[in-house]
């Protein structure tokens, strides 16, 4: 069986799927490992480190998307440079394995089943304990956390920790989460270490006992947050009713705040509006705020995707890829999410596509020649492209 691995074609992305020592880890257990070239220069991974971890290096992508029988990639494939699309690339038959962003692109879905791709999304791995260990957007949202805290630090035209000296003492800075998830929790963690005085907003009350652990104070809001949390952990949808008490309560704490991190997100939907203008305008001059939302719309209101602009005085970034600002360290770990998740799935050098397994079943969205995922398939039908066949 040959894993393909293609350099990432999406502007700005730096990641690559594996890195040498989880090639060296697949050809150990008798695998064969294609490489285009050049696929880890960005995450200083150079060609020769793969050939000596054991790959086989190929020039362009015709032939590693071409020659693989499982493709493991970090972005979803899409249309490179020439107008070729990588999906008409591969053989049909072999699997992919990639973040595929299925909620926001089902059509990809609907194209990789038409060339009878069986693909898995790293996006849909279940939260179960036997899954930790392949959950890819815990490990980049970690990441994305800890980067976001940096960067806000680094634009920040004051200091983090309180420092007395001869000259006088300086008083720390305040930074305030909002949104207590992994991406939340290491932005608080990582605040905390750099020296800021750290609270935490999140609409699930549950999440209160980890953000005091990390010497955070928990931010509580007179609002009913009875049903904020579905079964898998992520944040439901609230009432637009509910948000817009929910900006007026969380504008008093913005305003008080040197450095603002946002992380609210709700799988499949726009991102919710937490911070309007007002409250932007409210914030002390030279305050930094960090959208991690900035690829869905925004948590606050003056957000631009991609952008680093100023308003009212306020920095605001719109990164929408944290984790390729730390390519090494971030392909390294989400190789081993993938690498995990591949030795679930083989068997004696072959996929196995156990559909009574939560793991196989909760991550496949294309097999033999059908979008299989319900949800996948009921936003294809609300749009008109059917389910494919």
């Amino acid at each position: 069986m040959i894993i393909g691995i293609p350099r990432e074609v999406l502007a700005g992305e730096r990641r690559v799927a594996l890195v040498p020592d989880a090639v060296k880890a697949l050809v150990g257990q008798g695998l064969e490992v294609l490489v285009q070239s050049g696929a880890g220069d960005e995450s200083g991974f150079p060609d020769a480190q793969y050939e000596d971890a054991g790959a086989r290096i190929a020039e362009g992508a015709a032939p590693v998307l071409g020659g693989a029988d499982i493709i493991l990639k970090v972005q979803p494939p899409q249309a490179t440079s020439d107008g070729t699309h990588e999906v008409d690339l591969i053989t049909e038959g072999a699997a992919l394995i990639a973040l595929l962003k299925p909620l926001d692109q089902p059509e990809l879905a609907q194209r990789l089943a038409e060339r009878r791709v069986t693909a898995f999304s790293m996006e849909f791995m279940p939260r179960i304990t036997r899954a930790q260990s392949m959950d890819a957007l815990s490990s980049q949202s970690n990441l994305a956390g800890y980067e976001a805290v940096l960067l806000a630090a680094t634009r920040l035209p004051r200091i983090m920790p309180m420092m007395v000296t001869a000259a006088g003492t300086l008083k720390p800075s305040q930074a305030l989460i909002i949104g207590a998830g992994v991406a939340g929790l290491q932005a608080l963690g990582t605040a905390k270490r750099l020296g800021a005085v750290t609270h935490a907003y999140d609409t699930r009350p549950v999440v209160k006992e980890q953000v005091e652990s990390l010497g955070a104070r928990f931010v509580e809001l007179d609002l009913d947050t009875g049903d904020a949390e579905d079964a898998g952990g992520y944040a439901t949808a609230q009432s637009d009713e509910f948000y817009q008490r929910q900006r007026e309560l969380l504008g008093e704490h913005v305003a008080r705040a040197d450095i603002v991190v946002t992380t609210a997100l709700v799988p499949g939907q726009p991102a919710p509006l937490l911070i309007e203008e007002a409250a932007v305008q409210a914030m002390r001059p030279g305050s930094v705020i960090v959208d991690l939302a900035a690829e869905k719309g925004g948590n606050c209101a003056l957000t631009e995707a991609d952008r680093e602009i100023q308003a009212h005085g306020v920095t605001l970034i719109g990164h929408t890829n944290l984790p390729s600002l730390v390519p090494a360290h971030s392909s390294q770990l989400y190789a081993k999410n993938l690498t995990t998740f591949l030795d679930h799935l083989v068997e004696e050098g072959q996929l196995k596509v156990d559909l009574e397994d939560e793991i196989t079943s909760g991550t496949l969205l294309a097999h033999e020649g059908e979008v299989v995922n319900e949800r996948i398939r009921a936003l294809l039908s609300e749009r008109g492209a059917g389910s494919g066949d």
